[in-house]
């Protein structure tokens, strides 16, 4: 994360930007609407947007950061700026995907405002073995590492869904000098943590630190050189070898003994030749922690791209290797071979002469995104230059040549010497990218080119200058857009591809929102006959809105939804099945969950214990799963087929006052900006009341008992200020201090008899408030949310 010398570069760029868009401030989020989603919506299809290079839906990218392998999924988190074209307040951005190239956009994972400090660059890691204590469910933690002067953590139990500060986001390192971009490695050969920290203690360097938790570190030794400027790298590659790198793409080799780095080549090269600086088309580089097969895999950041709403995109992601050669060992990037699930079409040439006014052997060939590998023979060759002249036209000009000068011995202007006398180049070319490639691994470089993508500008020449080469072998092959495979902020276990038929489907913060006319549905790939089906909708302006489920390609089938006409509707083409009369508000968020068996079909309002609707129909005996609104807009989530998510006592349905309550398949979810009440039909005097809740970023998460309707009652809740609290409105009852740790689950308990109340913390024997109150004698159990995202499970009453 430059903040110095990249002064000059950031200028030029916001000036560039701000011909575009006009620029808008960053700004810090708040705890309760967090994870932000601020993006408008795209197909990816805008002029020079790379179709399989990875770029922000909008919003300025730079270095990437933590990139790791957890839990099924590759997370890219990204230097992002959110809010507009250019550098400001960093936020980290976060996409993922299952295979390295189908890149899915995901909110934000790390925000000012949210989270303490200062974000910028860092490294992740997936503590699979549990070493820093933080798993609190199923999932392995996603721990990545920021901050200025010193280094915090933060940890995900959520596959990177949500972030938690440690220690309150207070540094765990501290360095008393300019320092950033901490990267962290698993050392396997002495079971420890490795940390290596650019540094200013008198001149470039890194700090490098040992920990055997990612919790606790020590100071271990510091490695300086003049070229170890930000963004350091430190990996295990090729054996016992191991690589350090800088922002720049230097790097040396040498060996890592558990406290230093050690290399008896300390001249570093560098790994790719494209402009390597801030902002220009190879910088900050990093590589993939876990990657399950072993492939050390890395990407850096291009910030030579630019469009109408985003600046900035990523190198496509390349296999790193090691090779000997006379002046020691070097580093290989070749694309990852993931990239042929892109291919689609393609052709071939064999033992091809090209001659300077000859033919073209690829004339007729018109490709916008593609990837070409050539290989020439340059011991026969009298052409001075020959190569590609991609995106050519006509009148002879093209977008970009790239040419191989048999006299200078370069590609591209770039020293590469003949290999057997033959020279290969590969090609990779996007809309606003190209990566060019030899047959080795060893020569890289990457480039930003606004191709221009008009059908009368796709062609492509092959061509030689000053006499003729053999061209060997080439292929050519067009590669597909690598954007849409997945759901960016709808959650949800039912297979994609979905589609929408009817109406505009676009990912908002809150889910999958619909804007529509008339009947429009959003259906997935996922089919059955039999099966529990559950989600939330939530109404905004809609008329109605809900589950589908046995439904065909065009929707027909089942729905069941809430209509602001005042009634749950079961219903299927030309038939209303069953009504259940319920008030149904404007912009009120509801949980539907159905139950099919043959031609029964239950339906449950809002976790309540007995179906609403119970209903018989044969018109579809299975099909596919999905959404549907109706007239107006309305937003779905957690569409989830399987068990309930949230497990409660016997009640009618809830009720939400205040805050917005959804369920996942791991409990209730609330988010609330100040208090937040969810409210059961079931009341109580004299009762032990218990269950688990969580503060995920906020302030408090407790139980409500004895409530009346709005929720005033009395609460028990655990608040991230340090205590556990008993309060009703207008007192604060009773308080507890111990640390309350954000995304930690606490169970409570209270039990009142007559004006005693009395309230448990975890498994503890003895109860940490005994208070007495008389405001309310009886009422209502519920849940409360203050001040940020909590969520419960498990309610009781005995």
């Amino acid at each position: 994360m430059v903040r110095s010398a990249r002064a000059l570069l950031v200028v030029v760029l916001v000036i560039a930007s701000a011909l575009l868009v006009p620029a808008v401030p960053a700004t810090a989020g708040t705890a309760w609407e967090y994870p932000e989603f601020p993006y408008p919506a795209t197909t990816y299809q805008e002029p020079f947007r790379g179709q399989f290079h990875f770029s922000s839906q909008s919003g300025w990218t730079n270095d990437p950061n933590g990139l790791v392998y957890a839990n099924g999924l590759y997370h890219f988190f990204y230097q992002h700026n959110p809010h507009g074209l250019e550098w400001d307040t960093m936020h980290w951005g976060h996409a993922t995907s299952p295979d390295l190239v189908h890149w899915t956009q995901k909110p934000v994972a790390l925000e000012p405002g949210v989270h303490p400090g200062i974000l910028f660059s860092g490294g992740g890691v997936v503590d699979r073995d549990n070493t820093s204590g933080l798993k609190t469910g199923p999932l392995d933690p996603i721990v990545v590492f920021s901050n200025t002067d010193g280094v915090s953590i933060f940890y995900s139990n959520d596959n990177g869904r949500s972030f938690q500060a440690y220690d309150g986001g207070r540094k765990q390192i501290e360095i008393p000098a300019e320092s950033r971009d901490p990267k962290v490695v698993w050392d396997a050969a002495r079971h420890q943590w490795a940390m290596v920290v650019w540094s200013n203690r008198g001149g470039n360097g890194v700090d490098v630190y040992t920990s055997p938790d990612l919790l606790h570190w020590t100071f271990a030794s510091r490695y300086a050189a003049d070229w170890l400027f930000e963004c350091p790298d430190l990996f295990p590659l090729d054996g016992g070898r191991w690589v350090l790198t800088s922002a720049t793409g230097e790097y040396v080799v040498g060996t890592f003994d558990g406290k230093a780095f050690h290399t008896d080549r300390p001249q570093p090269k560098k790994m790719n030749l494209g402009t390597t600086y801030a902002g220009g088309t190879f910088y900050a580089a990093e590589t993939f922690t876990g990657s399950p097969d072993g492939r050390v895999v890395q990407m850096a950041w291009q910030g030579g791209n630019r469009g109408s709403s985003w600046t900035g995109n990523a190198t496509f992601p390349v296999a790193l290797g090691l090779v000997d050669s006379p002046d020691g060992p070097r580093i290989t990037r070749t694309p990852v071979a993931e990239l042929s699930s892109l291919r689609a079409d393609g052709r071939t040439w064999r033992n091809e002469t090209v001659r300077a006014g000859g033919p073209n052997p690829f004339a007729g060939i018109l490709a916008d995104t593609y990837e070409i590998t050539a290989t020439f023979d340059v011991a026969s060759a009298t052409a001075g230059q020959f190569g590609f002249a991609l995106h050519s036209r006509s009148d002879g000009s093209a977008d970009r040549t790239v040419a191989y000068d048999r006299a200078a011995g370069t590609l591209d202007g770039k020293p590469l010497p003949p290999t057997g006398g033959e020279v290969t180049m590969r090609l990779l070319v996007d809309r606003g990218q190209l990566e060019i490639f030899d047959g080795t691994g060893q020569f890289s470089i990457a480039d930003n080119v606004n191709f221009d993508s008009a059908a009368v500008s796709q062609g492509i020449r092959l061509f030689a200058t000053g006499g003729q080469v053999r061209l060997k072998n080439a292929t050519f092959t067009r590669l597909s857009t690598s954007w849409g495979t997945a759901q960016s902020t709808l959650q949800s276990n039912l297979a994609g591809p979905w589609h929408a038929a009817g109406g505009s489907w676009t990912d908002v913060g809150g889910g999958k929102q619909a804007q529509v006319t008339g009947d429009g549905f959003y259906l997935s790939a996922s089919t059955a006959g039999d099966a529990d089906y559950q989600g939330d909708v939530r109404l905004g302006t809609a008329r109605a809105a809900g589950l589908t489920f046995r439904a065909t390609a065009d929707g027909a089938g089942y729905t069941v939804n809430v209509d602001t006409s005042g009634v749950v509707k079961l219903w299927r083409p030309g038939r209303d099945i069953a009504t259940y009369p319920t008030a149904v508000s404007a912009d009120g968020t509801y949980h539907l969950r159905v139950r099919t068996a043959g031609s029964r079909i239950q339906v449950w309002l809002n976790h309540g214990t007995t179906p609403v609707i119970d209903a018989t129909d044969d018109a579809y005996a299975s099909g596919r799963f999905g959404a549907n609104a109706y007239q107006g807009s309305a937003t779905v989530q957690n569409l989830n087929t399987g068990p309930a998510g949230f497990t409660a006592f016997t009640s009618g349905p809830w009720t939400a006052k205040g805050g917005t309550w959804t369920t996942t398949p791991d409990g209730l979810r609330a988010s609330s900006s100040g208090d937040g009440f969810y409210l059961s039909d079931r009341t109580g005097s004299d009762f032990t009341y218990e269950g688990d809740v969580s503060v995920t970023n906020g302030v408090a998460a407790g139980l409500t008992f004895r409530a009346i309707a709005d929720g005033a009652g009395y609460t028990a809740n655990v608040d991230t200020g340090g205590v556990v609290k008993l309060w009703r409105p207008g007192r604060d009852i009773a308080t507890y201090p111990t640390p309350i740790v954000e995304g930690r689950t606490y169970h409570l308990k209270v039990q009142t008899a007559g004006t005693r109340i009395r309230v448990w913390l975890g498994d503890g024997a003895t109860p940490v408030i005994d208070a007495t109150d008389t405001a309310y004698a009886a009422g209502r159990f519920g849940l409360n949310a203050y001040g940020g995202n909590t969520t419960a499970q498990h309610l009781t009453i005995s």
